[in-house]
């Protein structure tokens, strides 16, 4: 059965026992928790500082039945200390985490290209795959740089991560994903949205941050980019979108899985 993961950007503010309990009820196999902050001031629940918070979600992450999926969100900077980012991988590891999230934000490809090599290094004797997501404002933009970092770098626990609004928005294409190694596409973030494209980046990025669509409710062909995609890799639904925001956690997560479960449905996928 294809794995189903409910991404914390759907509910940022929430804390990952909050969002994990919103996953269990959602009925999704796996959750994402943002251990991260992308940029300083971006929203974090900080349980990396907070006394006793690793071992409750571990614990909550057992009771309920939901795994880890992945880490988010490492923003590779100019600045970025990557030995900095060790507790976070590591919180990741003990908790069974995957797959940890990064996003290219460096004008400077060689040093992002070295940032990256020394964060796959870290993640590696901890079992942990580097997935780089590229998004059309940062410095790493679309599927073709993204992969042509990846393959720069060369690194055997390396991976190319694909977020369906990202995507389209690049202006990419279903087709666009046939000449690459199908390894490099461990797993997926869908969602949906409009079809006209925000044109300021200030609104791109309100776009992405708050103001997607649930799957099959919007203009974007998610379809096709699944029928693109590996068979069976993980589903990560990330969608925070107007409709669900204000209701309780837990009915949100409920809402979202029948709604993407019901979209699936439709191609086969569950």
């Amino acid at each position: 059965m294809t794995a189903l993961s409910f991404h914390h950007l759907m509910m940022i503010n929430a804390h990952p026992l909050q969002l994990i309990e919103a996953a269990a009820c959602g009925g999704f196999s796996h959750c994402g928790i943002r251990l991260v902050a992308p940029r300083v001031g971006d929203p974090l629940v900080d349980v990396l500082s907070e006394a006793g918070a690793i071992g409750a979600i571990r614990r909550k992450l057992s009771d309920s039945g939901v795994k880890l999926l992945d880490i988010e969100a490492i923003w590779l900077s100019p600045g970025t200390d990557v030995r900095s980012l060790l507790p976070a991988l590591e919180a990741a590891a003990e908790l069974g985490g995957r797959f940890v999230l990064v996003v290219g934000n460096d004008e400077n490809e060689e040093r992002l290209r070295v940032n990256l090599a020394a964060l796959c290094a870290l993640a590696e004797p901890l079992g942990l795959k580097i997935m780089l997501e590229f998004i059309t404002y940062c410095s790493v933009n679309s599927l073709g740089g993204a992969a042509a970092t990846v393959n720069a770098v060369g690194a055997g626990n390396l991976g190319l991560l694909i977020d369906a609004l990202q995507f389209f928005r690049s202006g990419a294409t279903s087709r666009d994903v046939a000449p690459y190694d199908p390894s490099l596409f461990s797993y997926v973030q869908i969602c949906d949205g409009r079809s006209e494209a925000p044109q300021t980046i200030d609104e791109r990025r309100r776009e992405a941050r708050e103001d997607r669509l649930l799957p099959g409710e919007g203009q974007l062909p998610v379809k096709e980019l699944l029928a693109a995609l590996p068979a069976h890799i993980p589903i990560s639904l990330e969608a925070p979108t107007a409709r669900l925001r204000g209701l309780d956690f837990r009915e949100q997560g409920r809402i979202a899985g029948k709604v993407l479960r019901s979209f699936l449905s439709e191609i086969e996928i569950v």
